[in-house]
């Protein structure tokens, strides 16, 4: 099962043992005989030489290890630790009252503080700094539902963060602190990476600030469950909750992956370890901090990976590309004249070994661009060109293309995405954007999941854009929100203070 390291366990402190060995013994007696032959003459005189194998110093074997010393000490102040301070968890029985008082039944079920109320969710993780003026890249399952975000620093400084956006769909969240000419991380290049290199990960597991654990690439352009656009890195290294969010360094001391999952019965590290990587990190990182968003491509095809099998029965030389199971009729990948039966071996001049390579690929092109494709067909290579179009998510995080636009509108708390025709036409509503996910001041202000955007202020707001820009005109701390609800219309204040 997979689990993310997010997640706080208490800690098994499991007593550890101090066992002389056989090895250390002999060292110990090798050297009280050398002692003892250096003040006797006769006994030296008479003393043979040692054996070779004694003369082997450890510093030969210490010598052809990596240096992780020096690599941790010069881009170690980099790493941060995040801590996070999350929503109060709603409680399932309301201690104190009887379930024969008439407001029993509204505090259970609506989540109300009770006279008794829960205590506010809090957990860490790691994350590290990629620019000197503070912004921060770290895992989106950190940070979700996060009220207050501290970074903490080696040189235990201390910040309070903001969000400045996250993608779900890769696990990718973006902080910015408030400090200059901080210590920053050199990113490195993940198609390099081989299967047997050495790679190491900085982190806070458990809490413990600041731990480093060694490992190597056991594999790459793993595809995990849930997630079509990051071709993990699998590593043993070891990573356990707290890990989340933190660097994977190569020898180079370059960044080329977030440490971001593990594979474990347990929920503690047993070996298998997954890091998004960082070429993908960085491109979300870079669209959220410009545009406030992430855009993806697809072309409506549906594919699967080809097996000795199938390579066999198409004529191909061994197993690789994607099969092509399903075209979407006038998707782009209609429109190029991809065909069920074809078998994608090339993007843009990038050859495509495995079918979780492709969903990435594409959805790394700018929507509308032109994009070529190589497929194997009836025994020969067809080159085909595609148009991707823009993938609509779930939800859009709200997220701003500078400082000024965070502090203006950032603490809103609103996940939203556009309504597609066909559930304008369900809902017979004239509104544009409907509310994914709400936290924050929304969320208090009784902001609801579903709940169609219609103004602000009075202004009418029919994009993600058009939202931003009145919140951001907004004079004062409150917001009025103009929301449809169950066929009613009502104005939510939200105050932004």
């Amino acid at each position: 099962m997979l689990a993310r390291s997010m997640t706080r366990r208490p800690l098994n402190r499991t007593r550890l043992s101090i066992a002389t060995t056989a090895a250390l013994m002999g060292f110990a007696v090798a050297g009280c005989n050398g002692s003892f032959a250096e003040n006797n003459p006769v006994e030296a005189a008479n003393a043979s030489p040692p054996p070779a194998v004694a003369t082997a110093s450890p510093r030969t074997t210490a010598a052809a290890l990596p240096d992780f010393a020096s690599l941790v000490e010069h881009y170690g102040a980099a790493v941060v630790n995040v801590a996070v301070v999350g929503k109060s968890q709603p409680v399932a029985d309301v201690p104190g009252m009887s379930p024969n008082d008439p407001f029993y039944e509204f505090f259970r079920r609506f989540g109300q503080p009770s006279p008794r109320g829960g205590q506010p969710a809090r957990g860490e993780g790691s994350g590290f700094v990629v620019t000197a003026d503070g912004y921060i890249l770290t895992n989106a399952h950190v940070v979700e539902n996060a009220e207050e975000v501290i970074v903490k620093m080696t040189d235990r400084r201390e910040y309070t963060a903001k969000v400045v956006g996250t993608d779900p769909s890769t696990d990718v969240a973006v902080l910015k602190i408030d400090a200059k000419n901080l210590p920053t991380v050199k990113l490195g290049d993940p198609s390099k990476l081989r299967p047997g290199e050495w790679v190491i990960a900085i982190g806070s597991p458990f809490g413990f600030e600041n731990s480093v654990t060694a490992g190597i690439v056991s594999a790459t352009s793993r595809s995990m469950p849930g997630s079509n656009y990051a071709p993990f890195i699998q590593t043993d290294v070891a990573v356990n909750p707290g890990n989340s969010g933190g660097p994977l360094f190569n020898l180079d001391g370059e960044v080329i992956g977030i440490n971001s999952q593990i594979y474990s019965r347990s929920g503690g590290y047993m070996g298998l370890s997954f890091a998004i990587p960082i070429d993908v990190a960085n491109n979300v990182r870079q669209q959220l901090v410009s545009t406030g968003r992430v855009t993806r491509s697809r072309i409506g095809v549906s594919i699967q990976d080809v097996n000795a099998q199938l390579a066999e029965s198409f004529g191909l030389d061994r197993p690789r590309g994607a099969l092509v199971g399903m075209v979407e009729e006038d998707a782009p990948g209609d429109k190029a004249g991809i065909k069920p039966g074809d078998v994608i071996l090339k993007v843009d001049g990038t050859e495509v070994e495995t079918s979780a390579q492709l969903p990435g690929m594409i959805a790394a092109k700018k929507p509308g661009s032109s994009v070529d494709i190589e497929v194997w067909r009836n025994g020969g290579i067809k080159r085909l060109t595609a148009k991707p179009v823009e993938i609509v998510d779930k939800g859009t995080k709200v997220a701003y293309s500078n400082a000024q636009d965070a502090d203006e509108t950032a603490k809103l708390g609103l996940a939203v995405r556009p309504l597609r025709e066909e559930e304008k036409r369900q809902a017979e509503t004239s509104g544009d954007l409907v509310v994914e996910d709400v936290g924050g001041p929304a969320a208090a202000a009784g902001v609801q999941r579903g709940d169609i955007i219609l103004g602000v202020n009075g202004k009418s707001v029919k994009s993600i854009e058009d939202l931003r820009a009145a919140a951001k005109k907004t004079k004062g701390k409150i917001v009025a929100l103009l929301i449809e609800r169950d066929d009613a219309q009502i104005f939510v204040p939200v105050r932004v203070g």
